[in-house]
């Protein structure tokens, strides 16, 4: 089975430290797809804005709707959502 570190709370330092507490500060947690992009900060950051935008950008879609969707779609991919 493969293995990749993960940054933990502790280790997290400028950027990414601001990336993980705005974590915290949104779901009470890291999640752990967060832990792992941050081996890359620039791809977290990436995805994160791509994730705020989709979730929270303009859109015909109400923000439930959205979140029912990524729900379904995790489920159906056997994904813990």
């Amino acid at each position: 089975m493969a293995y990749i570190r993960l940054v933990q709370d502790d280790e997290a330092t400028g950027p990414l430290k601001q990336m993980f507490d705005a974590a915290l500060g949104r779901a009470g947690r890291v999640f752990g797809i967060v832990r792992l992009m941050s081996r890359n900060p620039p791809v977290l950051q990436a995805s994160m804005e791509m994730y705020k935008s989709t979730m929270f950008g303009k859109s015909p879609l109400s923000r439930f709707r959205r979140e029912l969707l990524a729900t379904v779609v995790s489920r159906a991919n056997d994904c813990f959502y």
